[in-house]
C-alpha cells in the first residue's frame, strides 16, 4: 500500500552503482510535478528544479551534469537526459521515483519523452531508466479525476519488466532483529521473532515499525529481552495510532477497484466477475496475495486486522452514548449483560446506523464491530477471521479472563436459513479458541424480512458436537 522501502533501496542501489566506477547512477523524484497534471511546462520546471538539487547532493563533483539546456515545453526532460548522457564520462542510469504521482498530460508527456529518447541510448540517452512507484505502467492514471488508465503494461514499447520489491522471509526478519542485538545487546527471543514474522509476513515497513515501537518506547532498558507479549503490544499500538503507512492503506479502501474485492472478502462471499487487472492491482499494492492453498487473501494478519477497523470508524463515530452495563462491580465482563445491552442497542439504533457504513454488503458486521469496539475500549481486544468463500466472519472478543467467540452470518434473499450451517461452522471456531460457548449472530437481509421488532430475538441451540450457543437473530 505504501512504504516498503522502495526509495531507500533505490538510493542505495544508485550509490552502489556509482561507487563501482562503472556508472553514473542517481535516483530522482517527479513528485513535485504532481500539482501540474494539465500544465506540462509547469511540471517540467518543477521537476527539473528538484532534480538539480538532488543531483548536487547525491553525485560527486566530477559527475555533475552540465547546465540544463533551454528547451521548449514538452521536450525539456528528454533534452536534459540527452545532453547529460552525452557529457557524462560513464553510462548514465536514472531511477525516477514517484512516477505514478503524475497524472494526465504531464505523465503522458514525460513517458513520451522517454520513449522518444529510447532509440538513442546509450550514447545520447540514459543506458537504463527505472520507473519507481506503487503501480505497473498499465495502471497509471491518464485522465482528469484519474478514472481511466493506460490499460497496457508497455504502452510505449520500452518496458523490459516489472519488478516487485518482495517481502522479507523469516530468516531475514531474524537477521534484521539480530542486528539490533549486535548493536545494543538487547535480545529478541526466538518466539518474539517468529510472532513478528507471523503478524507481518515480512512486510518491510511493518517489520521495522513493530521493532521500532518496542525498542524506542515499550522496552527502552536494553537489558530486558523482547518477548511475544511486547510484539502484541506494539501491534495494537501501531494499529490504533494509524501510522502513515496504515493510514495510506485506509485510503486505498475508498477506491472502487479495491472495494469490489475487499467487500466480498470481508463478507466471506465469492468475488464474482472481477477483472484480472483489478486482482493483480491489489497484489501489486501488497494489500493481497495468492494463498499457497489457492484463493486471494489479505497479505498479512496486521492488514487483516486494520481493514475492518478502518471501515468501522464512521459507524463508531455515529454510535450513541452507551453506559458500560456489561461490566460487573469488579470490572469483569458479564456476557449476559453484554447480550442484553446489545439487543437494546440493535433494536433502537442498529438499522439507522447501517447507513453510516461505507461497504453496504457488510454494513451489519461493521455496526456490530463498532459496538464491540466500544465494549473493549476499556482494555480488551477484538480479533477477526474472514476469507473468500467462507460465507461468514468470525470474531473473538477477549476481555480479562473472558473469551467470547462470535460468528456472523447473513440470511440473504432466495437463500435458506443459515442456522444449521452456522452452528456447524461455529463448532470449529470455538474448538480453535478452546471455548464451549459462543454467539451465532444471523443478520436477516432478505427483501421480505420481518420488521426489526418482530425478528430480533435470542435462542439457545446446541452445535453438532454439543456446545451451547446463543443464536441472535438481528
Amino acid at each position: 500500500p505504501r512504504q516498503i522501502g522502495k526509495t531507500t533501496a533505490m538510493l542505495a542501489l544508485a550509490k552502489q552503482l556509482t561507487e563501482s566506477g562503472q556508472y553514473t547512477a542517481v535516483m530522482l523524484s517527479v513528485e513535485v510535478g504532481a500539482p501540474f497534471s494539465q500544465d506540462i511546462a509547469g511540471a517540467e520546471d518543477a521537476i527539473l528544479g528538484a532534480w538539480r538539487r538532488a543531483i548536487s547532493i547525491r553525485l560527486p563533483q566530477d559527475l555533475q551534469p552540465p547546465a540544463w539546456p533551454l528547451s521548449k515545453p514538452r521536450q525539456q526532460i528528454g533534452d536534459v537526459l540527452s545532453l547529460w548522457t552525452q557529457s557524462s564520462p560513464r553510462p548514465l542510469v536514472v531511477f525516477i521515483d514517484e512516477i505514478d504521482a503524475l497524472q494526465d498530460q504531464a505523465l503522458i508527456s514525460i513517458l513520451r519523452q522517454l520513449r522518444d529518447g529510447y532509440p538513442n541510448r546509450p550514447k545520447a540517452f540514459p543506458q537504463s531508466v527505472g520507473l519507481i512507484g506503487l503501480r505497473d505502467v498499465r495502471d497509471y492514471k491518464v485522465v482528469a479525476g484519474g478514472s481511466d488508465r493506460l490499460n497496457t503494461s508497455s504502452p510505449f514499447n520500452i518496458k523490459v519488466r516489472s519488478i516487485t520489491l518482495r517481502d522479507f522471509n523469516a530468516e531475514e526478519v531474524a537477521e534484521l532483529y539480530g542486528q539490533h542485538t549486535q548493536d545494543t545487546g538487547q535480545v529478541f527471543t526466538p518466539e518474539a521473532v517468529a510472532l513478528a514474522f507471523e503478524l507481518t509476513q515480512g512486510q518491510p515497513w511493518l517489520v521495522n515499525a513493530l521493532a521500532k515501537e518496542i525498542v524506542e518506547e515499550l522496552v527502552t532498558d536494553e537489558s530486558i529481552e523482547i518477548t511475544p507479549q511486547h510484539i502484541l503490544e506494539a501491534k495494537e499500538i501501531i494499529i490504533k495510532r494509524q501510522d502513515t503507512h496504515l493510514d495510506s492503506l485506509a485510503e486505498r479502501l475508498r477506491e472502487n477497484r479495491v472495494q469490489a474485492i475487499i467487500e466480498p472478502m470481508l463478507a466471506g462471499l465469492e468475488l464474482g466477475n472481477i477483472p484480472n487487472d483489478d486482482i493483480q492491482f491489489l497484489i501489486d499494492l501488497g494489500l493481497c496475495k495468492m494463498d499457497v492453498q489457492g484463493g486471494l487473501t489479505i497479505a498479512n494478519p496486521i492488514y487483516r486486522e486494520v481493514l475492518p477497523r478502518v471501515l468501522t470508524v464512521t459507524p463508531m463515530a455515529s454510535l450513541p452514548q452507551i453506559a458500560p452495563s456489561w461490566l460487573t462491580n469488579e470490572g469483569k465482563l458479564d456476557t449476559q449483560a453484554l447480550l442484553k445491552t446489545f439487543l437494546d442497542f440493535w433494536l433502537q439504533h442498529g438499522e439507522p446506523l447501517l447507513k453510516s457504513a461505507s461497504y453496504p454488503e457488510i454494513a451489519p458486521h461493521l455496526v456490530l464491530m463498532a459496538f464491540l469496539h466500544r465494549v473493549i475500549n476499556g482494555g480488551g481486544t477484538l480479533e477477526r477471521e474472514y476469507a473468500i468463500g467462507r460465507d461468514r466472519m468470525d470474531l473473538c472478543l477477549r476481555y480479562g479472563e473472558v473469551t467470547l467467540g462470535i460468528e456472523l452470518k447473513v440470511w440473504r434473499t432466495r437463500k435458506v436459513d443459515p442456522l444449521s450451517k452456522g452452528l456447524e461452522q461455529l463448532d470449529g471456531y470455538l474448538a480453535r479458541l478452546g471455548q464451549d460457548q459462543g454467539w451465532l449472530v444471523i443478520f436477516d437481509r432478505r427483501e421480505n424480512a420481518p420488521e426489526i421488532e418482530n425478528r430480533l430475538n435470542t435462542e439457545i441451540h446446541l452445535t453438532p458436537i454439543g456446545r451451547s450457543v446463543t443464536v441472535i437473530r438481528a
